[in-house]
C-alpha cells in the first residue's frame, strides 16, 4: 500500500489503498498531549476551587500523571509506526514511511 501525498488524501481514500496514519502520527500525538494538558490543567484548577491543599495535591499528582501520559502516548505510537515500518520492510514495492 503506498502512502498518501497528503493527510487529507489518506482521510479521503475509500478503497483503503493508501496509509494515512504514517503522515498522521505527530499530529496525532501532539493531539493526545494537548488534551492531557487539557484534562491535568483542568483537574488542577478544580481541585484549587475546593481548597488549597487539594489543589497543591492535584498538582503534584497532574505533574505524575502528565509524564506517565506523554510515556504512554509515545510507546502506543511508536509501536503504531513500529507496525508500519514492519509492513514497509514486507512488502518494499509499496513503502508506507515518511519521506
Amino acid at each position: 500500500m503506498p502512502e498518501a501525498k497528503g493527510i487529507w488524501d489518506g482521510l479521503m481514500d475509500f478503497s483503503f489503498r493508501l496509509y494515512a496514519t504514517p503522515r498522521m502520527l505527530k499530529f496525532l500525538y501532539a493531539v493526545h498531549l494537548l488534551a492531557g494538558l487539557v484534562a491535568a490543567v483542568a483537574w488542577v484548577v478544580v481541585s484549587f476551587q475546593q481548597a488549597p491543599v487539594q489543589g497543591l495535591l492535584a498538582l503534584l499528582a497532574a505533574l505524575v500523571g502528565f509524564f506517565f501520559w506523554i510515556l504512554y502516548c509515545r510507546v502506543v505510537l511508536e509501536v503504531l509506526a513500529a507496525v508500519f515500518r514492519v509492513a514497509a520492510a514486507i512488502a518494499p514495492d509499496h513503502p508506507t514511511q515518511e519521506p
